[in-house]
């Protein structure tokens, strides 16, 4: 009973997580502004980036529905959040600032980043545990 309970729990986040990657990524393409006015001055090809990271995004989401691909797009997940720091971190030194109709205040931008360690945490799941 308990591993059929476990075995529950693990689809619903995984699908939870592929959904939510997927449109994360399809939202890449509907707001780039909102994302390019996040692209560090120093990082080049901002936009040619954020198209980038949307299709990885959606790719990946899918990968993670097939037991086959699923340790490969955890990992390529968890690779792709680690990237996606210096973003979050720039986003600490540009609050407060508006982004989008949200406005992003130090506050928001510090609990982003510990927010993005449980998504590299829950990727690693799906790297141990495909």
């Amino acid at each position: 009973m308990m591993a059929k309970k476990h075995n529950n729990v693990y689809l619903f986040f995984l699908w939870l997580s592929a959904v939510l990657y997927v449109a994360a990524g399809i939202n890449h393409f509907l707001a780039t502004k909102v994302y390019l006015s996040i692209v560090p001055p120093w990082m080049p090809v901002g936009t040619f980036l954020i198209y980038l990271s949307g299709v990885a995004e959606i790719i990946l989401g899918i990968l993670l529905l097939f037991k086959r691909t699923r340790k490969w797009a955890g990992i390529f997940i968890a690779l792709m959040l680690v990237v996606y720091l210096p973003l979050h971190i720039y986003m600490l030194q540009l609050a407060p600032f508006m982004l989008g109709k949200l406005m992003v205040t130090k506050l928001i931008a510090w609990i982003r980043l510990p927010i993005q360690a449980v998504l590299i945490f829950w990727a690693a799941v799906y790297i141990k545990n495909p």
